[in-house]
């Protein structure tokens, strides 16, 4: 080969060398490689010129042709000339350098160039690298990498430059700072030292053997100096311990010069914050303050000169850390403090103004120290004392995570807990604090800021008094002149009073509160002392019975009232009474934070003012009430009407004029104009005032005498009220409902009620009716509904009487509101919610009952019941359980009511029977009881109305008391038995002209949502149908549609088995009729229909009618029409006619049941063939459009689950004829095999028709003489796809030896080859495949036909014109089956024309071809064994190529089919080698090594046929373009091999430059295994030299 040759082979490989596929780039280095094993020279000069050519090839790819190169040199090395190498070296030193960045795979790369060229040419690479070394420049981390690698590499030529080498890089060692390089520098030095050691322990052959290892050592130990002490760094640390026994050591003389510096350093120690879990650390702390006790005792003012000043500082920890100190040394060094207390106390000014809570913890812990020390007996104690009631008074904090069980850190505590400890704690073992807090205290307990202290401040003050009492009298009575700042004792005991009505806030603050009340009352009145000692313990008691979650409130205020009360009568001194009025209202603004406090201090006000006899502070006290009230807050005016009301207890006139004088007032009016200033809450607010004032109104009629009452109601009370009626404020509706309620109660209550004419009854009761509506009807929100039906029923009973429509608008509106809301309440409302919820139901029932007691009428009774009937029929439970408990009261209170008079029909008995009965069996026990309840009522509203007396018993009506013990039972069998004896004793006590109408309810409620009571309605019309159906005759048409269509509402399977047995029963005596009804249900037929049809087949005679109407309907019209074609070219719709698809999905219906068995076997082959035919003719029918559109939105949930599409339907129904007839097996087979999904559709009904013909001679052979008579008249049908399915199915049949078995065989061929001329492809094709199929059903008899057979096969080959031909696919698969079995004379005469005619089929692109025409090709070579091989020998040689290239064919058929060829085609060939290795390597279900094996071939067909070279590479061109990319991967592998084995000689035969551009083109390919495959036959190519 010449140098142009190798440099274009080399080139071309080069330029594939940027392919992306990491394999691809690996062969193409492979190659190169494999080119420079034979000429290393051309090949590396090529590669350094490629790379100095293509300066911007990526690195990546310069990297992979340096990689090439170095693996050329490892081996080849010894072959280059100086000049070479030179170039060589070059371009690695650049290519290493070109970057100073790190691309290491480059780099390493090049660097591995540069050692391998230094294996020989060691001088030249170290000169080249030395010159990369520039002085004090740090050098290249890729040098450094290549001068390690080559110390290792090659010692004894590197180790002479060492020293050249070290002095140029320990200058520069110290300026590494980046790992990378330093890496480098450790790793250079590792290999330097270790080539020097190699050389130095084989000096016998080192080049210069007087080197020794001190001309090393200085350069390398100071090199490694540098390592460790520059880049290798360590740091001291000092502890704190040492620091403290440095302290402690200092003796007495040094300690005054040391002091500043020995202070400062155990403060910064103290300030420190510490872990109190650590022992060490504690035990340090503890050992600092010891210090500051030590300096405290002999430099008491040096240290206070240095602590104090920092207790004003701003910083936490200095700040804490002081006070930590201040404690320590008033507790530790008591008598040196002694004269510094003003001095200390002074200081602790700022620290008190610290709003930090570990600052105020340890302030708190300084007051404690001083309260033991005296401090707080000085001037400024009292500061102190503020200071911690101040902290008392802090809300609560979240209790903080307790501690360890081990653990005493005070810390864990809040500052309001230490706060209250210390407190206590100072009021009650301190003893000379004791005159210091009494009565001193007591300022505190008024001012809202000391709220929250009240609890600590009243058990102080408490223990304070009892002490004072015990040293006597004087002691303890309170001079208030001497003490001008201490509250008066009506602010006392208001301020005691009204917080004792929140108990239990505060830590239980009115306990507190009433014991320091009890103790206080000599200094309050003198009269209260036995009277509180007798009543307060009585309260606490109380408060002792219960928690705050059981406390009754309202229970506990009114004690709480009654004892004021009881203490103004007493007292019985009006100017008493008014001071204390007026203090209890100048409190009022105390509790705007506390509502429930507030609303209880406005009770107290109006029970002080109604004890008092002063009208003009009465009407004083009340006008100020009205105008300083803020009544934007809920409970205040709650508090202020409750006052307005306890005080018209006495003063009713003055209250009414007072209010009355409020609302004309220019007080009133000008907060009104005020507040229409502010246009955005002007509206809101004033409803807020008018809210109370409405409420005042309320309270005021209902506390007022009732004598008095009813001459105020419409002139002075609802005339005020009813002005306000048209507000949407949901505060002011409230105020309004609560109000009129009131007054209608205090109406209804006053004894004149009975002759009072309440002129204003229709209009409250219809704005009563607004507000109700106006409440949301699912949640229960507010009282609203329940006050507005407690107003109706009060006004329902007080005259004049509602008229009809007012009455309904009250009973439905009323339901709507309360039935429909939750069952129960919601947790986050708790207990009131629930309440609220019962109060609400129980207000309802005294409406209804209230109203039913009106109109006492079946009419009345009729009225109210229809207005529950929607709730009662509820899918909810909770509703339906509310409804029927309302309905059981009705019914029992209009039974109990009951008067007659006369005999009248009780006309609606059906009806409410039929809506009351089914609910017997309700999911909801409670609901069940009450049904019973409610038809035993109306059984006996019945026999009331005939004529019987209240106290008649009715043995039949009385044993549904006794099944309610039934109703209990959750056993189902238990429940709907005894509904079925409720049925019975309503059959029984029905009157014959209720039947119709409860039959119609009952109906009704087969649909309904509670699945119970439809099983219940269904078991009550049948006992009904059972016992009264021969009446019913006529109404059977309207029977069957009222049921059909309540089935489809009906929830739940259990409801048709009833349903089913009423159809039965009708259908036994109207069996055409019913028929008729139900083949006109609309498809697709729902479920419950189709349970009816179900229904039909119960009996075998019945069942033989329905199948022989239906059958006749199904044949009666054409299976489909054909519409017009929307588009030009297109075919006809097929659309299926709706008599046929509707007598169809009956049929299925029908079969489906176990008792049409006998049926069917009478009718079996009118049955199957009319189905078979009726599935051919249905393939590929679409559903009429108003189908398709029901089928598309799912008509209706209650839809079979069957598919409505004709075919299906067809199929499913012959399917069902098979399992009805005994032929299971035939049907398994099918649904094992998948056959019935391949009937359905268009490409699979063939296969499907072919599966069932087998599956029938397998398992239904005795049967088919009969099915095959009725199907002889098919072959002419004009329904081509009839003709299909008959076709295949007789060409199965020919499969089986049945046929033959059955004398069937003749008829069979005689028919199948009288369809060959069809002009339907289909049928010709089966055709040939049933002439086929006599090679496994009858062989022996091929022979026989074999010339008939063969001429048909062969015709086929040239059916049509396409090169696809499915006739032609079926002619090969055929003649691959007949060629064994016919004789051999028959064959030849045709042989050579079949395998020319099937050569193109190899490389069709249909893989069905390609398999069929290989395989029959190795069918011939098979039966061509001896006469045949001189004519076949060409045709085998000529498909040798294609076959192994067809190994790699994508499609596994068509692989097995060429191993198949192959080892047929051996024998053939005359070479033993090359047969024998057709059989080793192609054995089916063995693993082909592909190389291996095409290696091994290429080899002996080189050997014994060297000639066919050319022909071979010539074909191997031709499949570089193959559409399949391991077809095309393997002509360049196979290209390969045969060079690979080709010998010098054969060269001629060979067109190189062809073969090379043909591979360069595959290097493109975007295959990446192609492209490997090139690459490696171009790197073959070498041997054709």
């Amino acid at each position: 080969m010449t140098e142009s040759s190798i440099k274009k082979l080399a080139s071309t490989l080069l330029d594939a060398i940027t392919d992306k596929d990491p394999v691809v780039q690996e062969q193409v280095c492979s190659a190169l490689c494999s080119l420079g094993e034979v000429r290393p020279v051309e090949t590396l000069r090529t590669c350094e010129e490629y790379l100095r050519q293509h300066d911007k090839l990526a690195h990546p790819y310069r990297a992979a042709v340096l990689r090439a190169m170095e693996r050329v040199l490892s081996s080849r090395a010894s072959e280059l000339d100086k000049d070479t190498a030179s170039t060589i070296i070059l371009l690695a030193s650049s290519e290493m350098t070109k970057t100073k960045d790190l691309v290491w795979d480059w780099q390493q790369a090049a660097s591995g160039v540069l050692v391998a060229v230094g294996r020989q040419f060691i001088s030249k690479v170290m000169e080249e690298l030395l010159r990369k070394l520039h002085p004090g420049t740090l050098p290249h981390c890729a040098v450094l990498h290549t001068l390690a690698s080559l110390s290792v590499a090659n010692a004894f030529g590197v180790v002479p430059f060492l020293p050249s080498v070290l002095s140029s890089l320990l200058p520069v060692l110290g300026m590494a700072k980046q790992d990378t390089v330093r890496v480098a520098f450790c790793s250079a030095l590792q290999r330097f030292s270790e080539g020097a050691l190699e050389y130095l322990a084989n000096l016998d052959r080192a080049p210069d053997p007087t080197v020794r290892k001190d001309a090393f050592a200085t350069d390398i130990f100071s090199a490694y100096d540098v390592l460790f002490h520059q880049w290798l760094q360590s740091r001291e640390a000092k502890s704190l311990g040492q620091i403290l026994e440095a302290a402690v050591s200092v003796g007495s003389r040094t300690l005054e010069t040391q002091l500043d510096a020995l202070l400062a350093a155990l403060h910064s120690q103290i300030c420190v914050p510490v872990e109190s879990s650590s022992p060490l650390v504690m035990s340090n702390q503890k050992e600092v303050l010891r210090c500051f006790t030590v300096l405290a005792c002999s430099l008491p003012d040096r240290l206070l000169a240095f602590l104090l000043p920092r207790l004003d500082t701003s910083n936490e920890r200095t700040r804490v850390g002081t006070l930590q100190v201040v404690r320590h040394v008033i507790n530790s060094a008591a008598a040196q403090m002694e004269d510094k207390k003003p001095f200390i106390l002074s200081s602790m000014r700022l620290p008190l103004l610290d709003t930090n809570s570990k600052v105020k913890r340890a302030v708190v812990q300084v007051i404690s120290a001083m309260a033991h020390h005296g401090y707080l007996e000085q001037p400024g104690g009292e500061v102190m004392i503020e200071y911690i009631v101040q902290q008392c008074a802090l809300p609560p904090e979240q209790e903080p995570e307790k501690p360890g069980p081990s653990s005493k850190d005070p810390k864990a505590d809040s500052v309001r807990a230490v706060s209250v400890r210390t407190l206590y704690l100072v009021s009650t073992t301190v003893d000379r604090m004791s005159h210091v807090l009494w009565p001193y205290l007591l300022q505190f307990l008024t001012p809202v800021r000391f709220t929250g202290a009240l609890t600590p401040l009243c058990r102080s003050l408490v223990h304070l008094a009892q002490k004072r009492q015990e040293a006597g009298a004087d002691a303890f009575l309170i001079q208030y002149d001497a003490h001008a700042s201490l509250p008066s004792p009506y602010a006392v005991t208001a301020r005691l009073l009204v917080v004792s009505s929140s108990p239990y806030l505060g830590d239980g603050r009115g306990v507190a509160a009433l014991r320091l009340l009890s103790v206080l009352h000599p200094n309050i009145h003198p009269l209260l002392g036995q009277h509180w000692e007798t009543t307060v313990p009585l309260l606490l008691g109380y408060l002792d019975e219960h928690t705050e979650e059981t406390l009754p409130q309202e229970e506990w205020e009114e004690k709480l009232l009654m004892f004021l009360r009881d203490t103004l009568a007493i007292v019985s001194d009006n100017a008493w009474i008014c001071q204390l009025s007026l203090e209890l209202c100048r409190q009022l603004p105390c509790y705007d934070e506390t509502p429930q406090e507030k609303n209880f201090l406005y009770k107290c006000i109006g029970t002080t003012l109604g004890a008092a006899s002063s009208k003009e502070v009465v009407r004083k006290h009340l006008q100020e009430l009205l105008e300083t009230a803020r009544y934007q807050e809920e409970a205040e005016r709650e508090g202020l009407a409750c006052c307005f009301g306890i005080c018209a207890i006495s003063h009713l006139e003055d209250t009414l004029a007072q209010l009355e004088d409020f609302v004309r007032s220019e007080v009133f009016r000008k907060s009104i104009g005020i507040l229409n200033i502010f246009k955005d809450r002007s509206e809101n607010e004033v409803e807020k005032v008018k809210s109370a004032l409405i409420l005042c109104y309320g309270h005021v009629a209902a506390r007022a005498p009732q004598e008095l009452v009813l001459a105020k109601v419409e002139s002075d009370i609802l005339r005020n009220i009813c002005q306000h009626f048209n507000t949407k404020d949901p505060a002011l509706k409230l105020c309004l409902v609560q109000s009129v309620c009131m007054v209608s109660r205090a109406i209804c209550s006053s004894t004149q009620a009975g002759s009072f004419h309440f002129t204003q009854k229709a209009e409250l009761v219809a704005q009563m009716m607004e507000f109700i509506r106006a409440e949301p009807p699912d949640s229960l929100r507010t009282p609203i509904r329940k006050k507005a039906m407690l107003t109706c029923t009060y006004l329902v009973s007080v005259e004049p009487a509602l008229d009809e429509q007012a009455r309904a608008d009250v009973i439905r509106g009323c339901l709507h509101s309360v039935m429909a809301l939750l069952p129960e309440p919601e947790e986050k409302d708790g207990g009131c919610q629930k309440s609220l919820y019962l109060e609400t139901l129980h207000a309802l029932e005294g409406l209804l009952t209230s109203l039913l007691q009106r109109n006492m009428t079946p009419q009345g009774l009729q009225i109210m019941i229809e207005h529950l009937s929607p709730w009662i029929k509820s899918p909810r439970g909770h509703e339906r359980a509310r409804a029927l408990g309302l309905s059981a009261l009705l019914l029992r209170h209009f039974l109990e009511q009951l008067r007659v008079s006369a005999l009248v029909p009780f006309h609606n008995l059906g009806l409410l029977v039929g809506l009351f009965s089914p609910r017997c069996a309700d999911l909801w026990p409670a609901t069940r009881q009450e049904a019973v309840d409610c038809v035993y009522s109306l059984l006996y509203l019945q026999l009331g109305y005939e004529g019987f007396s209240r106290d008649y018993r009715d043995d039949v009506a009385e044993r549904l008391l006794s099944l309610k013990d039934g109703l209990v039972h959750p056993d189902p069998t238990i429940l709907f038995h005894t509904c079925h004896s409720i049925g019975q004793i309503i059959a029984k006590r029905l009157p014959p002209d209720q039947l119709i109408s409860l039959l119609l309810t009952m109906f009704e409620a087969l649909g309904d949502p509670e699945k119970n009571c439809s099983r219940a309605a269904t078991v009550m019309i049948n006992c009904l149908l059972q016992e009264r159906g021969g009446v019913l005759q006529e109404k059977v048409p309207e029977i069957v549609s009222v049921l059909r269509s309540k089935l489809q509402e009906a929830q739940g399977e259990h409801v048709l088995p009833a349903a089913q047995h009423s159809m039965y029963l009708l259908a036994t005596q109207h069996c055409a009729a019913v028929v008729s009804s139900l083949l006109g249900s609309p498809l697709p037929l729902d479920s419950h229909t189709s349970m009816l049809w179900r229904a039909l087949a119960v009996e075998p005679r019945l069942a033989a009618q329905v199948l022989g109407l239906l059958l006749e309907k199904m044949s009666r019209d054409v299976p489909f029409k054909e519409s017009r074609a929307f588009l030009l070219g297109r075919t006809p719709d097929r659309v299926a006619t709706l008599l046929p698809l509707s007598a169809t999905c009956a049929l299925f219906e029908v079969l489906s049941t176990p008792a049409a068995g006998p049926a069917v076997l009478e009718l079996y082959p009118q049955l199957f063939v009319a189905l078979l035919l009726r599935v051919s003719c249905t393939v590929g029918v679409q559903l009429p459009r108003n189908l398709q559109a029901q089928e598309r939105r799912g008509a209706s949930p209650a839809l079979a689950a069957r598919n409505l599409e004709p075919c299906s339907s067809a199929v499913d129904t012959l399917r069902a004829v098979l399992l009805r007839s005994g032929s299971e097996d035939v049907a398994q087979r099918m649904d094992l095999e998948g056959g019935w999904e391949l009937l359905r559709t268009s490409a699979g009904h063939e296969e499907g028709a072919t599966r069932l013909a087998r599956a029938m001679a397998e398992h239904a052979g005795p049967r088919l003489p009969l099915v095959l008579k009725a199907l002889a008249c098919t072959h002419s049908s004009a329904y081509e796809n009839q003709r299909v399915t008959t076709t295949a199915f007789l060409a199965e049949l020919l499969n089986s030896n049945v046929a033959n078995d059955l004398m069937l065989l003749d008829s069979l061929l005689e028919s199948l080859v009288a369809r060959q001329k069809d002009t339907c492809t289909s049928v010709r094709r089966l055709v040939l495949r049933g002439l086929a199929n006599l090679a496994s059903g009858c062989p022996d008899k091929v022979r026989a036909h074999g010339p008939q057979l063969l001429t048909a096969m062969i015709g086929g080959l040239d059916d049509g014109d396409s090169p696809h031909s499915p006739v032609a696919l079926e002619a090969m698969l055929g003649l691959a089956r007949l060629v064994h079995l016919v004789e051999a004379w028959d064959l030849r005469s045709g042989l050579l024309h079949v395998a020319i005619r099937i050569r193109p089929f190899f490389d069709s692109e249909k893989m069905e071809f390609r398999t069929a025409s290989i395989r029959l090709f190795g069918h011939l070579n098979q039966v061509c064994h001896g006469d045949c091989e001189d004519v076949f020998l060409d045709q085998v040689v000529g498909g040798l190529a294609p076959l192994l290239l067809h190994l790699q064919d994508p499609q596994a058929a068509v692989a097995s089919a060429c191993r198949f060829a192959l080892r047929m085609c051996g024998p053939n060939l005359a070479c033993e080698d090359l047969s024998a290795a057709f059989q080793k390597h192609l054995q089916e279900g063995r693993a082909l090594h592909f190389g291996e094996f095409l290696n091994t071939t290429c080899k002996h067909l080189m050997h014994h046929f060297p000639d066919l070279l050319g022909r071979l590479l010539t074909t191997c061109l031709f499949y570089f373009k193959s559409s399949w990319e391991d077809v095309r991967a393997a002509a360049p592998l196979f290209t390969g091999f045969l060079v690979l084995h080709a010998e010098p000689r054969q060269q001629p035969q060979v067109d190189l430059d062809q073969l090379i551009s043909a591979l360069q083109i595959l290097l493109k390919d975007p295959a990446p295994e192609v492209r490997t495959r090139a690459a490696e036959a171009l790197g073959r190519l070498v041997k054709l030299a």
